[in-house]
């Protein structure tokens, strides 16, 4: 292995940032440094390259502790504004999913769906301090004796409230098109027959774990910008795939990383945590995150100016294959061409569009950005880092 001419450690970075010497730029920015200064220069100039995403993330959700009741109650069913949350916790703990629906929704019954109500939009409401119903029920006993209980909330009633979302921030994802003769509703958004567009996510070289491929920086303790607060990195995610096909400069082609984030709901803001109505498909949560990476030698420095010209993703048809579990790519395509507005594939040209905003994106890494040259943000170093 080639032996680094230039080495930092967390500990200094973080002694930069409290002394107000710190060097931050955006992982944007990056591009330009490398390749004016190449990376082992870049590497010595600059100390820590923020990224962001903003998208929606559908395996996201919130421990509430709502406090105890006169008399007390073991909250077996839970429900905020009509939407279930999961009850079985301790007596007046919960878990709301990003993608619960309000009862009474009538779903895809009248198709296709609106959904105009769900776990998404009550997290965002609290976010918001906005009124919430809550209602529980229990079966009563010794010691928890209440058998319902209801009552208006906000979020400063709640003792505690936790965002934890088990997969977040995806490596990379697919684009989607439509071959069928009909209009399909799908968690990448309304697709028009015969490839009439072709739909992607991420943020492209904005995303945060294209910027450290390898998550060589990220880890459990890795300190992120989660929904407009400071929050951490706690595990890797759900579906976490690391070993997938990538390109020569080690970028995945298709999924792979994903991280699992935790935060404080209470210092959220509603510009960065957003319930999502998708048509025909359901509810979800748009999270904004961002995280820094710290430029520790010149491979990461390498990393970070990572192009949307550099990396790739397959197109799938979500008619046929990816519903029967058999999806087949149908091409590789770049975010640069993703992000012109337009591709073509089997000489067809294709309208596309994102479901990822890359102006977010670029808010939220120079929010971040902000924060360190500030010292009001101080990096974590990961106690144990992302399978590989």
């Amino acid at each position: 292995m080639k032996k680094c001419k230039v080495k930092k450690s967390y500990a200094e970075i973080n002694e930069k940032i409290k002394q107000g010497k710190v060097v931050v730029v955006t992982a944007e920015e990056m591009i330009d440094i490398v390749e004016k200064h190449g990376d082992v220069e870049a590497a010595r100039r600059v100390d820590v390259v923020t990224t962001g995403t903003f998208s929606p993330m559908c395996s996201s959700g919130a421990f509430l502790n709502f406090g105890h009741t006169s008399p007390k109650i073991k909250a077996a069913k839970v429900w905020l504004n009509d939407v279930p949350a999961y009850g079985g916790l301790a007596a007046v703990d919960c878990y709301i999913g990003a993608t619960g629906v309000a009862e009474e929704d009538p779903l895809n019954s009248v198709y296709p769906g609106e959904f105009n109500y769900g776990g998404g939009h009550v997290i965002e409401d609290l976010v918001a301090g906005n009124l919430i119903r809550l209602r529980m029920e229990g079966y009563g006993t010794d010691c928890y004796p209440a058998r319902k209980h209801e009552k208006n909330i906000t979020i400063h009633d709640l003792r505690d409230g936790i965002l934890f979302n088990p997969r977040n921030a995806y490596q990379n994802y697919s684009c989607a098109v439509n071959l069928s003769d009909r209009t399909i509703y799908t968690y990448m958004g309304m697709l028009r027959p015969r490839m009439g567009n072709a739909n992607y996510a991420t943020s492209g070289q904005l995303s945060p774990l294209f910027n450290d491929p390898f998550y060589k920086t990220i880890g459990i303790g890795t300190r992120i910008f989660l929904g407009g607060a400071q929050g951490f990195v706690a595990w890797q995610g759900t579906q976490h795939n690391p070993h997938v096909p990538r390109t020569k400069t080690g970028l995945p082609k298709e999924g792979a990383g994903t991280i699992a984030t935790i935060g404080n709901l209470k210092e959220m803001s509603p510009e960065w945590i957003v319930g999502a109505s998708i048509l025909g498909y359901g509810v979800s949560l748009y999270v904004g995150i961002g995280i820094p990476i710290p430029i520790l030698n010149e491979e990461m420095a390498r990393y970070t100016a990572v192009k949307d010209e550099e990396i790739v993703t397959q197109i799938y048809d979500y008619s046929m294959d990816y519903p029967k579990g058999q999806p087949k790519s149908l091409g590789e395509v770049s975010y640069k061409e993703l992000r012109s507005g337009a591709i073509t594939l089997n000489g067809k040209k294709t309208a596309t569009a994102p479901l990822s905003s890359y102006f977010k994106a670029r808010v939220i890494a120079n929010i971040l950005k902000e924060w360190i040259e500030r010292a009001e943000f101080l990096l974590g170093e990961p106690q144990q880092y992302l399978p590989v």
